[in-house]
């Protein structure tokens, strides 16, 4: 019974350890989402920080501020969203998709 446990322990710090490992990659990777036809680009990346928007100037209009709001919105969510699945998908191959707390 103990040689069970010991070996199930040295598996879950191999897990670990390739789970830290992606975790530094996936900072480097990044996703593009965008609104408004592509007025509105957000890029973020696997730590679900946004890292770039771009706004095309012909999306600025001082008449409708709240247009260009929702499509920054709709745009960074998208790029959350998008962030998540990576991780969620990447992660999956690690842990075949065994849900680990804090992971």
């Amino acid at each position: 019974m103990g040689m069970n446990i010991n070996k199930m322990m040295k598996q879950m710090q191999k897990m670990q350890a390739k789970v830290n490992k992606l975790q530094e990659e996936l900072a480097d990777r990044t996703v593009e989402a965008s609104a408004g036809g592509g007025v509105v680009k957000v890029t973020a990346n696997g730590r679900q920080e946004i890292v770039n928007i771009t706004i095309d100037p012909a999306a600025v209009d001082p008449e409708d501020v709240e247009m260009l709001q929702d499509l920054v919105l709709a745009a960074v969510n998208e790029a959350l969203h998008q962030s998540q699945e990576m991780v969620t998908k990447e992660m999956g191959k690690i842990t075949g998709n065994i849900r680990i707390p804090g992971l």
